[in-house]
C-alpha cells in the first residue's frame, strides 16, 4: 500500500520486510523502482502507474539484483529498464530467479507470469553517470558493499535520493559483497547528501527520511555498527559479537544469516581468519 505521497513521489511499502517500491512522476516520464513483493502489491503499483502515465514513457530502475527487488519485473514489460553494469553481468541470475520461484512455492502462491531476471535497456557503467530524460537529470552512483551491483539514484530536479538496501531507519548494514566497499559507499552517501540539494531519501526497507539530519544520522549509525563489529572480530570477543547480532530487529534465521555473513566478510577482508 502507498504510505507516502507528494507531488512527484509515491512510495508503496510491502507487508514483507517493510520493502519499498517507488514511483516518481515528472512531466517527461514515470520511473518505477523495485516493484515488489506479493502479486496483489505489485498489481497495485502496476494499476497506479497505468492510471497516471498518460502518454509518458515508463522507466523501470533496479537498485540491485536481490530477488525481492526484481520480483516485479514482469509487471512492466513495455518499460525501459535501468541498472548497473554489475547487474547486467550478474553471475547468479538463475539463482535469483530460483529464489523467486521458491518464494512462490513456499507460500502457496499461484503465479502465471514469467519469472525472469531483468534484461537491461540502459546500463550504467560509470560512477556519477547522468541520464537525461526530458528536462530531468538522473545521476547514478555505484554503491557496492551490500551487493556488488548496488546503485544509488539522485534525481537532480527533485532532490530525491533512492538508496536501495542502504540507510534504512531500522535495518543494520548487511554485507554480502565487501565491508571495505560498504564503508566507501557510506562515505559517498555522506558526501553527496551533504553537497546536493535534498528533499527526500527513500531506502529499500523502512521509513523514508525527509531531512539531511535524519539521512546523515543513518550514515553514522551504519558506520558505527561496522566499526564496533570490526573491533569485536579483531578481539575475537564472542560476547560482543552476540550483542551485535541482537541489535538486529526482528531476529530470525535471516538476520542470523546476515550477521554471520557480516562476521565472515569482516574476517576475510581484515586478514583475521
Amino acid at each position: 500500500m502507498a504510505f507516502f505521497k507528494n507531488e512527484h513521489v509515491t512510495v508503496f511499502q510491502s507487508a514483507l520486510f517493510q520493502t519499498n517500491s517507488t514511483v516518481v512522476e515528472t512531466g517527461d516520464f514515470i520511473l518505477v523502482v523495485d516493484p515488489t513483493w506479493l502479486p496483489g502489491e505489485i498489481k497495485e503499483i502496476q494499476q497506479y502507474v497505468e492510471s497516471i502515465k498518460g502518454e509518458r514513457p515508463v522507466y523501470l530502475y533496479f537498485t540491485h539484483g536481490d530477488f525481492d527487488h526484481i520480483i516485479g519485473y514482469h509487471a512492466f514489460p513495455e518499460a525501459k529498464t535501468i541498472g548497473s553494469i554489475n547487474l547486467h553481468n550478474h553471475p547468479e541470475k538463475e539463482t535469483k530467479v530460483e529464489k523467486i520461484r521458491q518464494f512462490y512455492l513456499d507460500n502457496y502462491i499461484k503465479i502465471t507470469e514469467p519469472i525472469q531476471f531483468p534484461k537491461l535497456d540502459i546500463i550504467i557503467e560509470e560512477d556519477g553517470q547522468t541520464l537525461q530524460i526530458g528536462n530531468t537529470n538522473l545521476l547514478f552512483f555505484n554503491a557496492p558493499g551490500h551487493t556488488k551491483d548496488g546503485l544509488f539514484l539522485y534525481i537532480e530536479k527533485l532532490g530525491v535520493w533512492i538508496t536501495g538496501d542502504y540507510l534504512s531507519d531500522f535495518e543494520l548494514p548487511i554485507v554480502f559483497d565487501s565491508v571495505k566497499s560498504y564503508y566507501g559507499t557510506l562515505d559517498k552517501a555522506e558526501k553527496h547528501i551533504t553537497d546536493f540539494d535534498f528533499s527526500i531519501l527513500i531506502p529499500g526497507h523502512g521509513q523514508i527520511a525527509l531531512d539531511r539530519f535524519d539521512s546523515l544520522n543513518r550514515v553514522k549509525t551504519g558506520r558505527d555498527y561496522l566499526k564496533r563489529l570490526q573491533v569485536a572480530v579483531y578481539d575475537n570477543d564472542e560476547n560482543a559479537l552476540q550483542l551485535l547480532e541482537e541489535e538486529f530487529l526482528f531476529p530470525s534465521n535471516f538476520t542470523k544469516f546476515c550477521h554471520e555473513s557480516n562476521v565472515k566478510n569482516m574476517k576475510q577482508e581484515f586478514c583475521l581468519s
